[in-house]
């Protein structure tokens, strides 16, 4: 064998003993700190390794550290310690205050969501039934005639003060302006105002009825303003009959209702249409003119009157049905045709204004 052939054989012997021994190496220190971290794991703290004195004498120890300069080998760093957290609740403050937080507002939320949607369907409901019975209440009106519409605002003015009688503090006001009494220290007002009064319901309801039934004639008949001007005129003249009555007697007391203005549109009815057919309404089977029927109430006031029943105030009644008689006999022709100088006046003094030059030109 050459010397060249000898120096190969040397070199390689000799780096099998060096791979050798840094392997060996090399898994001695991997198997120290494996055994190391496990036990750090199971224990929960680092346990400091024990020195292995090494096996080698100095010279092989010299030997190793030069290999491993040689190939640049480091030994591996050791594993990072694992983090063990504390067992401290007072970290769980927030955590806890983010939970209840979060879940409140998830319901408050929907509880806010499902209202707005409920209120949208309420609205739109509401609005729906508003809509239907605006339309409903417009075709109603427009269904009614025009005396029908002219005695609606009457029927509603009783109504009205029908309901302040059950206020029991305008029971003093209501007795002093709402009934007619020649005894009472107010005489003027109550003229009027007892004519809108009724104190019991099946008064009211009777009185208003005969008014809905006889609107549509009587208002064909004169016209809305003609009969508003009978209306209420005639409820004053029965009032002030009444007063008379009382007076004449000596039998005190108050009166209410729109019995006197309403016997006055009846007697106007019957009087212009005498052949026209009646019939009560409790019992509907019997008919008989209205000549007839208006002879028959103005007997039955009469002897009421005469003979002091006292259940209904008769004076008022005959005074009403006295008063539409003579305005369609004669009041017609003496008042409503002669209307005209006052219309004429009214006129000059509508239309004399600034800008109009005084002639009463427009």
């Amino acid at each position: 064998m050459s010397s060249i052939g000898v120096a190969a054989v040397m070199m390689a012997v000799r780096g099998s003993v060096f791979r050798w021994v840094s392997e060996d190496i090399i898994n001695k220190h991997y198997l120290t700190n494996r055994f190391t971290l496990q036990t750090q794991q199971r224990c929960g703290f680092r346990k400091l390794a024990k020195k292995v004195e090494p096996k080698k004498g100095v010279a092989e120890e010299a030997e190793q550290n030069e290999i491993l300069q040689k190939k640049n080998v480091a030994p591996p760093p050791d594993p990072p310690t694992p983090h063990v957290p504390t067992r401290s609740f007072g970290r769980l403050v927030k955590p806890l205050v983010f939970t209840i937080g979060f879940t409140g507002c998830s319901f408050g939320g929907a509880a806010i969501w499902q209202y707005e949607s409920l209120k949208s369907k309420v609205q739109s409901y509401f609005d729906d039934v508003k809509a239907d019975w605006l339309e409903k209440v417009n075709q109603w009106w427009n269904s009614l005639s025009d005396g029908q519409k002219t005695v609606t605002g009457i029927i509603a003015a009783n109504a009205l003060v029908f309901c302040c009688w059950r206020v029991p503090s305008l029971q003093r006001s209501m007795l002093k302006y709402f009934t007619s009494n020649p005894a009472s220290k107010a005489l003027c007002w109550p003229m009027l105002l007892s004519t809108f009064s009724h104190y019991s319901l099946f008064h009211m309801a009777a009185n208003m009825y005969v008014l809905w039934s006889f609107s549509t004639s009587i208002v064909n008949m004169m016209g809305k303003e003609q009969f508003m001007a009978l209306y209420l005129s005639s409820g004053v003249i029965s009032t002030f009959v009444s007063y008379v009555s009382k007076t004449a007697m000596g039998r005190f007391g108050p009166s209410l209702g729109a019995s006197g203005a309403i016997m006055a549109v009846l007697a106007a009815v019957c009087t212009k249409m005498p052949e026209a057919k009646l019939a009560i309404i409790f019992l509907p089977m019997f008919t008989f003119t209205a000549g007839n029927a208006l002879k028959a109430i103005v007997a039955l006031d009469a002897a009421g009157l005469v003979l002091g029943w006292r259940f209904f105030d008769h004076a008022a009644h005959l005074g009403g049905a006295l008063c539409g008689i003579w305005y369609i006999v004669y009041g017609h022709e003496l008042i409503w045709k002669n209307r005209e100088p006052l219309v004429k006046m009214w006129h000059d003094f509508r239309t004399r204004g600034p800008g109009t030059g005084g002639n009463g030109s427009i």
